[in-house]
């Protein structure tokens, strides 16, 4: 049977994207060795700051060097800036001028999440509790009755600052926000999906034990939090007004389907794009054009911000 007019046309105008696995096949195995490197690195950077830290490190392993202005820097250099420990730029220099134009890689390291609130911590019903806000564009119902981790940086009053990263040690406590059991909420589940969980309702459980001898104190359970926070950290409730703290999923990530082809894991968005980007870098040794790799922060949220893309550190 002949084919029809409209079916060859629709072959000679229309475009229909080939599984890659299908074009080349002999890629599958080079993609699964990569996503090794990928899931750990996910595992690794669950902040903008803990990116910047991995980052760091895997271009200095690579000879990269911290940018000096008051240098001159020849053909294939390697060079990085760190801004604030939450955005960096890296660049390989090329052999054009730099008049020819540069080749820039960009994506963000900021991903969804739960901030602390600068007094975030409070007892309700013999409960301690963190107060938290959400970063980024969240589904709220996700974040609940699943495990979190505790990540980020406490200035002290002295000057000195202390790194928390609770959660992803198979020996560390998890923290969780609570739902409420079917049985029990049928006023809930009238709620749309966007406000199945409320924004004021993402509070994480921390504990429920009394302080010891408490008979003459109140909200004895958050002291007893406060107690076990200032022998892990020396830290007071006055701290936290100076801290960076988020909350990010306690989970490794983790192949998906029987033939491994997908990642689940926390922190695709962008680091999806960061660690490709990072890599295509450190793998430029002597490029025509000068390139740069931007790893910016606050996307999320704009890209506000001095250490966001719309700063002046980029230019």
């Amino acid at each position: 049977m002949a084919e029809s007019k409209a079916k060859a046309l629709q072959k000679e105008l229309s475009y229909e994207y080939p599984h890659i696995a299908k074009v080349t096949p002999e890629h599958i195995e080079n993609a699964a060795e990569f996503a090794k490197g990928y899931k750990n690195f996910l595992n690794k950077s669950k902040t903008e700051r803990e990116v910047v830290k991995e980052v760091t490190s895997l271009l200095e392993a690579n000879g990269y060097t911290v940018f000096d202005p008051k240098k001159s820097y020849k053909p294939g250099d390697k060079i990085y800036k760190v801004n604030r420990k939450k955005a960096v730029l890296a660049s390989t220099i090329g052999t054009e001028p730099i008049t020819e134009g540069i080749r820039i890689n960009g994506a963000h390291i900021d991903s969804p999440r739960l901030d602390l609130r600068p007094n975030p911590l409070y007892e309700k019903s013999e409960i301690s509790y963190f107060k938290t806000h959400y970063y980024g564009g969240v589904k709220k119902y996700q974040w609940a009755t699943i495990p979190l981790s505790m990540h980020g940086v406490i200035f002290k009053k002295d000057g000195s600052f202390v790194e928390i990263n609770i959660g992803e040690d198979e020996e560390d406590p998890v923290f969780y926000i609570s739902d409420l059991l079917p049985h029990l909420s049928k006023k809930q589940d009238k709620r749309t999906l966007d406000e199945g969980i409320k924004g004021e309702e993402l509070n994480i459980f921390l504990g429920t034990l009394p302080f010891d001898d408490s008979d003459d104190v109140k909200e004895s359970v958050k002291l007893k939090t406060l107690e076990i926070l200032n022998k892990m950290f020396v830290i007071t409730e006055r701290d936290f007004a100076r801290a960076e703290i988020e909350f990010v999923p306690a989970l490794k990530a983790r192949d998906v389907g029987f033939d491994r082809s997908l990642v689940a894991g926390y922190g695709h968005d962008d680091r999806v794009c960061a660690y490709p980007a990072i890599i295509a870098e450190i793998e430029a040794k002597a490029p025509k054009h000068t390139t740069l790799t931007i790893l910016a922060d606050k996307e999320e949220i704009g890209s506000e911000g001095n250490t966001g893309l719309d700063s002046h550190y980029v230019y």
